[in-house]
C-alpha cells in the first residue's frame, strides 16, 4: 500500500490545497431542518460527501458531533466515512487522540486499523503527553499505510501558554514537536514526496512558527491549517503566512462550507469557488 503521504501527495496534485470538515453541529443541523440525532448526521454528512467528491481529496470529519449522539452518532459517523472512501475521498478523523501505552494503542487500531468500523486514512492527536506517548500510533500508522496529524500550534489563543512555553534548553513545546515529527519522517522505511506524520498548525497562527525559529519544512510534514474563512484567514494570508512550507499545506474549512448548505449544489459552488481562491 502507497503510504499516507504519498497518497495525499497525489491528492493535492489532482484536487489542490482544500479539505471540507464534516461538522455537523447543532445549529447547522438546525439550519438545515434536519434532526438532532443520527439521521441528521448521516443526512448532513452525506450532502458534503456528495459535494466534495471529484472536487476536493480529502474530508475531515469532527468526531466530537457524532460521538455527542452516542451510540446511534458514532453509526452514522461510520457511515460517513464508509461513503467518502467509496467515493474516493482521504478521510481524517478529527479525534485529537492522546494516551500513553497500550491505550494509545488502543486508539490507533480503532482509528487506523483498515479492518476497523473507524477505518480512516489519517488520525488527529496529540502530543501534550509527551511526544513519545504516540510511538504505538506512529507504529501502527506505518504498518498501515495510514497517517498522523499532531498538534503543534493550534489556532486557540490558550494554547499558546503550553505549545510556546520554553524548556530547558530554550526550545519552543511546539519546535520541540515539529522537530520530532521531522525525524519520525525521516525514519520511515519508505521516502515520499510528503512524510504521513503531519502537524495541526493554525492558518491565524503559522507566523508563530517563523518567529519562534520553528522549521516547518523539515521531513516535509503535511500540515492541516484550520481556520481558514469563518475563523478569519484568507487564501492570500495563508499562503504567505506558511510560505516555504505552503507546498504541504492542506487548508481546512468547515463552517464556512457548511454555511452554504444545505442544497449539494451550495456546497458544491462554495467548494468550487474556495479551490479556486486557494490555487
Amino acid at each position: 500500500m502507497m503510504s499516507f503521504g504519498a497518497r495525499l501527495a497525489e491528492a493535492f496534485t489532482s484536487y489542490g490545497h482544500l479539505c471540507v470538515g464534516i461538522d455537523p453541529h447543532p445549529a447547522i443541523l438546525d439550519d438545515w431542518g434536519l434532526a438532532q440525532d443520527a439521521s441528521g448526521l448521516r443526512e448532513c454528512g452525506m450532502r458534503v460527501v456528495e459535494a466534495a467528491a471529484g472536487r476536493v481529496g480529502v474530508v475531515k470529519p469532527q468526531v466530537a458531533f457524532f460521538e455527542r449522539y452516542g451510540v446511534a452518532g458514532l453509526q452514522a459517523l461510520s457511515e460517513v466515512i464508509a461513503a467518502a472512501k467509496q467515493a474516493g475521498l482521504l478521510v481524517i478523523a478529527d479525534a485529537k487522540r492522546g494516551d500513553i501505552g497500550s491505550t494509545m494503542e488502543a486508539y490507533a487500531e480503532a482509528w487506523l486499523n483498515p479492518v476497523r468500523d473507524f477505518a480512516v486514512d489519517a488520525l488527529t492527536v496529540s502530543p501534550f503527553l509527551g511526544f513519545e506517548s504516540l510511538e504505538p500510533a506512529v507504529r501502527l500508522s506505518e504498518r498501515y499505510g495510514t497517517g498522523l496529524f499532531v498538534l503543534a500550534l493550534t489556532s486557540n489563543p490558550e494554547g499558546q501558554q503550553v505549545q510556546l512555553a520554553h524548556g530547558d534548553n530554550k526550545e519552543t513545546v511546539a519546535g520541540s514537536i515539529v522537530r520530532a515529527v521531522a525525524a519520525s519522517n525521516a525514519a520511515a522505511a519508505e521516502p515520499a514526496p510528503l512524510g504521513s506524520i503531519g502537524l495541526v498548525v493554525g492558518a491565524t497562527t503559522a507566523h508563530l512558527a517563523e518567529d519562534n525559529g520553528i522549521d516547518l519544512v523539515a521531513g516535509k510534514p503535511p500540515i492541516l491549517a484550520p481556520g481558514y474563512g469563518a475563523q478569519g484567514a484568507s487564501a492570500a494570508s495563508i499562503q504567505s503566512s506558511f510560505a516555504t512550507a505552503w507546498d504541504q499545506v492542506l487548508v481546512n474549512s468547515s463552517r464556512a462550507v457548511l454555511s452554504a448548505g444545505p442544497t449539494v449544489a451550495g456546497i458544491v459552488s462554495h467548494i468550487e469557488q474556495s479551490c479556486a481562491d486557494l490555487e
